[in-house]
């Protein structure tokens, strides 16, 4: 007769979350936030004055938890804006709120972040991505 298996679990496996008030380390990325500032804002196209707009919703399908206050996303959840959307306008991201920006604009930030980061160095292909962005929004 054979002896029933054990099952061991590897050390992460249900891993407690950080305690209250211990933030999860940010993870810096400086090559993927130069290469997002060179890339056209996602909401109108130009290439004037674009910056990493971090994105601090949180969505658990894409494995995003929400941060604030003082702790900033890490860099893979970045997205491009052009200074006019992000900050000034009346109507720019940190003006109107995250969600409300994002749903103003018709935009996924959770998925242009991901598919930026998968095509983090590749020019061509991230422009590909924020042209197809561009043109659901337009929908």
């Amino acid at each position: 007769m054979s002896r029933p298996m054990r099952i061991v679990r590897p050390a992460t496996a249900f891993a407690a979350a950080p305690p209250k008030g211990k933030r999860r380390p940010r993870r810096l990325h400086q090559q993927h936030l130069k290469f997002i500032r060179s890339l056209p804002c996602c909401v109108c196209g130009s290439r004037k004055q674009v910056e990493g707009a971090h994105v601090r919703m949180a969505s658990a399908i894409h494995g995003k938890r929400e941060t604030g206050g003082a702790e900033r996303p890490s860099d893979e959840w970045t997205v491009p804006l052009c200074r006019h959307h992000h900050q000034d306008d009346a109507q720019a991201q940190h003006r109107i709120g995250e969600e409300a920006f994002w749903e103003l604009h018709g935009i996924d930030p959770f998925v242009l972040a991901l598919a930026l980061w998968c095509a983090t160095g590749d020019e061509d292909r991230a422009e590909a991505v924020i042209a197809e962005t561009r043109a659901r929004a337009a929908r």
